[in-house]
């Protein structure tokens, strides 16, 4: 047996952590290979910025709209080579890592079922689905074809949502959670200037599944399902109004939904009629009070003071960072904002809020 000096050891040890400070490196410098699925969502316009900066790279594009083709092909200086009628034809040339979907809401599930039997996993623009029978039949797909199916929000990647939440769960310094209230919204899509194509579905019962209602009250549910550990709400109440009823003549402007807890509340409200753009959130525990006034502003009280809080960089900033290390296999989401089992509870939550707003009554989940 050949015995090594301390001098050849320390030789050894050295080669052994530069390879794997080289395999580390290789890992962090993986760019994540993606497919889009539409173009009518106006959230598509971050991705494409992120090509364009060589952070991600972009395979495919799916879209059947040629006015739709031919702008985003303007704007970002697009090959033709990218682009696809449809997302089965593209698939059928191209092996994306996971799918990115930029349409309406309601051909969320529509996406998942070309994607799960190729085993290709599938994140969507929030919410997850516009009923509770397309998430379910979603759960259905990700299990059976082993596929992770997720959903993006702008405030998943924020850093004081991000800090207020480990605060949170030092019950010793913050106490038990008592009350969440969420303010989520802008002064209406027309006012500040989505695009046609994204207010086409952006404003139909069907394809969006409400107004205000959906598109800002998801929010809160998910932050609200996070902040509870996974648990749906006991119960949900709403209330919608129709104060723009020329603007937005099919759906809900603004709306209130309150969640039920044994022994928490939360209170969400949802504006296509804010007089500025907000996405905030107030937890209010036995001991202190957190308040995420923005993605980077965190303020605390105990008794009479307000006191900001430093902020800490977040683990992830946005979801290309989060879907490279969780198909990777080095992330497992849990129920965290992006995962399944919170945003099947988000549906449940919406469908609920609809129907009580219609009734007039409080539904039991």
């Amino acid at each position: 047996m050949k015995i090594y000096g301390p001098k050849q050891w320390d030789f050894r040890l050295m080669i052994l952590f530069v390879f794997f400070l080289f395999t580390q490196s290789l890992k962090s410098q993986h760019i994540l290979r993606v497919a889009v699925a539409g173009l009518a969502h106006d959230h598509v316009h971050g991705i494409l910025n992120q090509f364009k900066k060589g952070e991600v790279i972009i395979i495919g594009i799916a879209e059947k709209d040629d006015q739709l083709v031919r702008r985003y092909k303007k704007t970002y200086q697009l090959p033709d080579s990218l682009f696809y009628p449809d997302l089965e034809d593209l698939l059928g040339h191209k092996k994306p890592e996971v799918v990115l979907a930029y349409n309406a809401i309601n051909e969320h599930i529509l996406t998942v079922e070309i994607c799960a039997p190729k085993g290709i996993s599938v994140m969507v623009e929030k919410p997850l689905a516009t009923t509770v029978r397309d998430a379910e039949r979603m759960a259905v797909l990700a299990n059976r074809y082993h596929i992770h199916i997720l959903t993006n929000y702008e405030t998943t990647w924020y850093n004081s949502n991000q800090q207020l939440y480990q605060m949170v769960r030092k019950q010793d310094q913050f106490g038990l959670v008592r009350k969440m209230i969420v303010h989520d919204g802008h002064n209406g899509p027309k006012e500040i200037g989505c695009s046609s194509d994204f207010l086409s579905w952006l404003t139909d019962p069907i394809k969006n599944g409400g107004g205000a209602l959906t598109d800002f009250g998801c929010y809160g549910a998910n932050l609200m399902v996070w902040l509870m550990e996974g648990k749906a709400p006991t119960a949900v109440t709403a209330i919608t109004h129709h104060l723009k009823p020329v603007l937005y003549p099919n759906v809900d402007d603004d709306a209130t939904i309150l969640l039920e807890y044994p022994d928490a509340t939360g209170i969400i409200e949802a504006s296509w009629d804010w007089p500025f753009g907000i996405k905030d959130l107030e937890v209010f525990g036995t001991k202190s009070y957190l308040h995420a006034l923005n993605g980077n502003s965190l303020q605390e009280r105990n008794k009479d003071v307000y006191e900001n809080i430093p902020l800490k960089q977040a683990a992830y900033t946005n979801n290309i960072q989060y879907l490279s290390d969780l198909l990777s296999g080095s992330l497992v989401p849990g129920q965290d904002l992006s995962s399944l089992e919170n945003n099947i509870i988000v549906v449940r939550i919406l469908e609920a809020a609809k129907l009580s707003a219609k009734e007039g009554k409080k539904i039991t989940l």
